[in-house]
């Protein structure tokens, strides 16, 4: 199976993506270049389709046209594709690199280089667009820190080296639709007055029948792409701003993780729809007003135009496994910093903190019965 390896064109060493500069920066001489540059390279320089090795890393294809390799450790019970190990080799040293069936860009165990599996990005798995890294490693690093500081009772350990230099990006896989429908709605809305009229309440109740229709726009409905992905997690970071989105290329993924789709849109398609139609109903109602009560009496979606686009979201991301065997995930928007996570508790600094303010509130109970009394 080809993979890809991103070349320096100076020293021929490995580029990765740079999010700070949005340049590809040669780690070796220091080099940068811009991604004009480096596509417009000759690409037999920059991408070296290796064959698969024999024996253990022989490969064959399921019947569900998944790509597998006999042999492979962890492969999982017979006939389940998708528990099954992928081996490729290494572009730079040779060596082989094990991963599962949904990644789509790792780095190599032995020599620490970028790979990028170029075969799990084609086809029909080819991404329509890419939202690059906008926040680098430091900067990702200084976000965490400042993200777990303001919680007191988090266990020192979280936040400990070891734990910093698990902190890794990756680029997850999403389907983003836009839609555009027609919807209209009938309604009836009703308006009440009442007065006195000497000893007398009169009560007057108007009906009065309304329509409403309307062309709507929905645009970057965003659904998370990948199974094995935490969905709050995966989903926690939105929104992105898809107005920097780029058309995807392979050397933006250089540096980083990435993960391939396992989600089709059809399996999506039922709930984006009812979002669609929901939130179009939401609107026309928003239009009405005035009224002391309104009931609706009928309502009708019908879609115009919807587009789908396979796009990978730039997202760093640790785990953390508690005293309690619980996991505890992490994730930043890799574009502009939002953050979303469960953090685990440290009940020794709960019970600290309870116990130095529980002592101060008695101090200070103590001195004002003294001077009171």
């Amino acid at each position: 199976m080809a993979t890809v390896s991103m070349k320096c064109p100076n020293c021929g060493g490995e580029l990765i993506f740079d999010p700070k500069s949005q340049k590809y920066k040669c780690e070796y001489c220091g080099s940068g270049f811009s991604l004009d540059e480096i596509s417009t390279e000759d690409t037999g320089a920059q991408e070296t389709a290796t064959q698969e090795t024999s024996g253990a890393a022989q490969g064959y294809e399921d019947a569900s046209g998944n790509h597998a390799q006999e042999g492979t450790a962890d492969a999982g019970a017979p006939g389940d594709a998708e528990a099954s190990a992928v081996v490729y080799t290494c572009p730079s040293c040779g060596a082989q690199i094990v991963t599962d069936q949904t990644t789509a860009a790792t780095f190599c165990y032995y020599c620490h280089n970028p790979v990028l599996l170029s075969e799990q990005l084609s086809g029909t798995f080819h991404p329509d667009q890419i939202i690059p890294f906008e926040i680098d490693r430091k900067q990702a690093e200084t976000h965490f820190l400042d993200f777990v500081h303001k919680k007191k009772f988090v266990p020192n350990a979280f936040f400990q080296k070891n734990q910093i230099e698990k902190l890794t990006g990756i680029y997850f896989p999403y389907w983003v639709c836009d839609a555009d429908v027609e919807g209209s709605l009938t309604a009836e809305g009703n308006k009440v007055r009442v007065w006195v009229s000497g000893d007398e309440e009169f009560t007057e109740t108007r009906i009065y029948r309304m329509e409403r229709e309307g062309q709507v726009s929905l645009r970057e409905i965003t659904k998370h792409a990948l199974k094995k992905s935490d969905n709050l997690l995966a989903e926690g970071v939105l929104p992105y701003d898809f107005s920097k989105a780029t058309e995807f290329q392979m050397g933006y993924l250089s540096g980083f993780y990435a993960e391939k789709r396992d989600i089709e849109r059809k399996e999506l398609e039922e709930e984006v729809h009812r979002e669609v139609e929901g939130c179009t109903r939401d609107l026309l109602e928003d239009t009405i007003h005035g009224y002391n009560g309104v009931h609706i009496l009928s309502n009708h979606i019908r879609p115009i135009r919807e587009q789908w686009k396979y796009t990978l979201l730039p997202v760093w991301t640790v785990t953390y496994k508690g005293l309690n065997g619980k996991m505890y995930y992490y994730s930043m928007n890799g574009q502009n910093g939002k953050t979303y996570g469960e953090l685990p508790v440290d009940r020794k600094k709960v019970f600290l903190y309870g116990a130095v303010f529980g002592g101060i509130a008695l101090v200070i109970m103590l001195l004002l019965g003294y001077f009171i009394f």
